[in-house]
């Protein structure tokens, strides 16, 4: 599993190729786009931030067009789609389409979320918001299904597709409980879904992963703590840990480089983390460092080992 494998995704390595990343209006999603464009891709990007309708996240500046417009300048095909992946019919509608127009499924990402807003940690069930915890659920568990469900016969009509799930947190992270049960179910079940669908896809030759970014330097977590990327470290005053952030691009090329990878099988089933697959192929964030967040997460802050963010990079 952790064998080196020098480079990432090249320029034109993915041409042909067509992707659809559900939820790609901002963050991790809109970065995995971007480089799977960046590699030749022609890219579907879905979610339901356009510019003319902002979602309930309530981010106006961050729309599929947006998306779409950076997948094609970084050398791809970048196809805007509106989509509540909630809508069972709008999502069949979506995969006829892509069928319709490209008549192949390469690469799907399940990047669907929005969720964070709901969020109250350490707060016990029986006194959360039921409705906010039923609404996380739905938007980190059956979003992915609903589209896998629909994807799935398009992705696996040739042999070599990749899905990916997701989430927060590797497996192995994520045996601490996360501090809201409803969140901590909708960021474990991506890894049960890769389990279970990696087994189901296997006679048809796809691979199916669950991936998490690392700390992310998210556009909303730079603006939680009131900085930019280009100051991004003015934040670790603030939180000691976010030393080790990455920028979504370092998730974004993880995507790229696994798609690209002939021999990517070997990693079906499996939780992935964009800093462990950094190591494996070789590539690194925008400023030539490799964080690598759960692994500093499960060592140091879990682990007990003696270390510090930097270590990490």
């Amino acid at each position: 599993m952790t064998t080196e494998r020098s480079g990432t995704a090249d320029a034109g390595s993915l041409a042909g190729r067509v992707a659809l990343v559900a939820g790609a209006t901002r963050g991790a999603g809109r970065a995995m786009a971007v480089e799977l464009g960046r590699a030749g891709a022609v890219v579907y990007v879905t979610g339901r931030t356009t510019r003319d309708h902002v979602s309930e996240v309530g981010r106006p500046g961050e729309t599929i067009e947006g998306t779409a417009e950076r997948v094609t300048a970084a050398g791809g095909t970048g196809i805007a789609v509106p989509c509540d992946h909630l809508e069972p019919e709008r999502v069949a509608a979506l995969v006829a389409r892509i069928d319709r127009e490209r008549g192949r499924l390469d690469v799907l990402v399940n990047s669907v979320w929005g969720g964070d807003h709901l969020l109250r940690f350490d707060t016990p069930l029986w006194e959360l918001d039921l409705a906010d915890g039923l609404r996380m659920l739905r938007l980190g568990v059956e979003t992915h299904l609903i589209t896998s469900h629909y994807a799935l016969p398009l992705l696996l009509r040739a042999p070599g597709g990749l899905l990916v799930d997701m989430t927060d947190g590797t497996a192995a992270f994520n045996r601490a409980y996360r501090g809201n049960l409803c969140f901590d179910l909708a960021k474990n079940a991506p890894h049960r879904m890769a389990f279970g669908l990696a087994a189901e896809v296997a006679p048809y030759g796809a691979t199916v992963v669950s991936l998490t970014p690392g700390f992310l330097r998210s556009e909303e977590m730079l603006d939680h703590f009131g900085v930019t990327e280009e100051n991004w470290r003015d934040a670790v005053a603030q939180e000691p840990h976010f030393a080790v952030a990455e920028s979504p691009a370092l998730v974004g090329r993880a995507v790229a480089a696994l798609a690209a990878d002939p021999d990517r099988a070997r990693f079906s089933g499996h939780s992935l983390s964009s800093g462990h697959l950094a190591k494996v192929y070789g590539f690194t964030d925008t400023d030539g460092s490799r964080p690598d967040g759960f692994g500093y997460f499960e060592d140091v802050v879990l682990g007990g080992k003696a270390g510090t963010a930097e270590d990490y990079r």
